[in-house]
């Protein structure tokens, strides 16, 4: 098997294993600013969802500028070689769905699903659901296997976790 036929298990065992990615957004000065959130995936949209508080920089980011980037990656292991962390980027359009509706219903199901412990953490005001769609797909499964993916062929993938 070639490094490249490890892309699709690889990614399907990140999306399944890992919760928390780095979250790329933009200052007000069009600066990069990067932090660490929670995410669920929509299996029926594959969209990944986010719930975050506007007490963080990254929210007021992403409400400004709603395009941005999340990287999901594996963990260090001691005996392995950092280059060789398999990992995925994913450039995204976020979009906030307004509290109560339907659509933020649906979004908080899916999100709980995955993190039921927050339940609380929903009713809080300055907590805000964000659909992030994903518009570009880069993954790296080792050193020198890296490619950029064809985005519907991953929405398909996600839709089949």
């Amino acid at each position: 098997m070639s490094e490249q036929d490890n892309l699709v298990p690889q990614l399907q065992q990140l999306l399944r294993t890992k919760r928390s990615a780095s979250l790329a957004t933009l200052t007000n000065q069009g600066e990069p600013f990067a932090s660490m959130v929670p995410f669920a995936i929509d299996k029926k949209t594959a969209n990944l969802v986010i719930h975050i508080s506007e007490f963080a920089a990254h929210t007021r980011y992403i409400q400004q500028r709603p395009t941005a980037s999340l990287m999901i990656c594996t963990s260090e292991e001691a005996d392995k070689p950092v280059h060789d962390l398999s990992r995925v980027t994913f450039a995204v359009k976020a979009t906030e769905p307004e509290r109560d509706s339907e659509e933020w219903s649906y979004y908080r199901d899916i999100y709980l699903e995955r993190f039921p412990d927050v339940e609380f953490m929903t009713h809080f005001k300055d907590f805000h659901f964000f659909v992030l769609e994903i518009t570009r797909v880069r993954q790296v499964a080792g050193f020198g296997a890296a490619k950029t993916l064809n985005v519907d062929d991953v929405k398909e993938l996600i839709q089949k976790l």
